[in-house]
């Protein structure tokens, strides 16, 4: 159970969890857990710690989906099904270069939910959700903030009976799935459907530290080159002392020290500057720069050094 704690936001709930992994050596079943992706812009490192928890999930023995939500794009005014299938591909070789297994179950939206008793569940889960509520779940997913569309009410609804026609037993998602997530917890249980057990994991902010957005382009790509990579991070808001919001020090956290087969992190610096020193954990870089004993520069070129060290084989295994 531990290792599924490290790096999420939260459980839910934590019980339900542990009973379905006491319950995998006694089933010939192996339990089911899926993120559903809207296929639009980059794969990014934002999607890193998602990916990262697939990963364990996978290793002790869940199968894994993804799901590529195409249908769910289309609502959300993400592009035309032409420009949506297209980064569908794109994003489906991402997530494979990632590191997930050969094993893992692509599925795409559209091929089942034009389903009649896929679509009957929908209408049917509308009669027991109320607007506001449906409304509500898209608060921090809906492309558009004032005018929103009738098509981003029924988007939290087909999230909610994606996981019923999948067989999920665990939904994987960023902290900003949660509302969807409730909703589903909560009224796929008046329809007499098993409720989803929820894992969710923090949300990387921008480079700009800023909300990461693809319109602000305040991301890394996962198939960036080192050199963008460098740049990019070099230039990123970061702080001195200030550990709040700061973007660099989230890469630290979320991505670099979570990285498999990390056990401690060196900072890397010239003796004049104090030399090199070694974190085994996150809570003890953050409190030495808090402190002003690492410079922001120290801590963004040791960033870029760290990451491309996790993107090299993402960038390896897509091209």
């Amino acid at each position: 159970m531990k290792p599924l704690e490290m790096n999420v936001e939260e459980i839910i709930t934590r019980d339900e969890l542990e009973e379905t992994l006491a319950s995998m050596s006694l089933s010939k079943r192996k339990p089911r857990a899926y993120v559903g992706y809207e296929p639009s812009g980059s794969v990014h490192i934002g999607h890193l710690p998602i990916l990262n928890k697939l990963r364990e999930l996978q290793r002790i023995g869940f199968h894994i989906i993804v799901l590529l939500a195409d249908i769910h794009a289309y609502l959300n005014e993400k592009g035309s099904f032409e420009q949506i299938e297209e980064t569908a591909d794109y994003n489906k070789r991402c997530f494979a270069a990632a590191g997930l297994s050969d094993e893992t179950e692509f599925v795409f939206g559209s091929s089942f939910q034009m389903n009649a008793e896929y679509m009957m569940n929908v209408l049917k889960l509308a009669t027991v959700t109320t607007e506001k509520r449906a409304r509500r779940s898209m608060d921090e997913l809906s492309r558009s903030t004032e005018d929103r569309k009738v098509s981003q009410t029924i988007y939290p609804l087909m999230q909610a009976i994606d996981i019923v026609f999948l067989d999920i037993d665990v939904a994987v998602g960023g902290i900003d799935q949660r509302k969807i997530h409730m909703l589903s917890r909560e009224n796929l249980l008046k329809l007499g459907f098993k409720p989803p057990i929820c894992i969710h994991t923090p949300l990387l902010i921008g480079l700009d530290g800023e909300k990461m957005s693809s319109s602000r382009g305040n991301y890394i790509s996962v198939h960036e080159t080192e050199e963008s990579v460098e740049k990019k991070l070099l230039d990123a808001f970061c702080p001195p002392e200030v550990a709040d919001a700061n973007p660099i020090l989230q890469i630290y956290k979320h991505t670099i020290f979570p990285g498999e087969n990390i056990g401690e992190v060196k900072i890397e610096r010239k003796d004049k500057y104090g030399g090199d020193i070694i974190y085994k954990s996150y809570e003890d870089l953050e409190l030495d720069y808090v402190r002003g004993r690492l410079h922001p520069l120290d801590i963004k070129t040791n960033a870029a050094r760290c990451l491309n060290e996790i993107l090299d084989p993402i960038r390896n295994n897509l091209f």
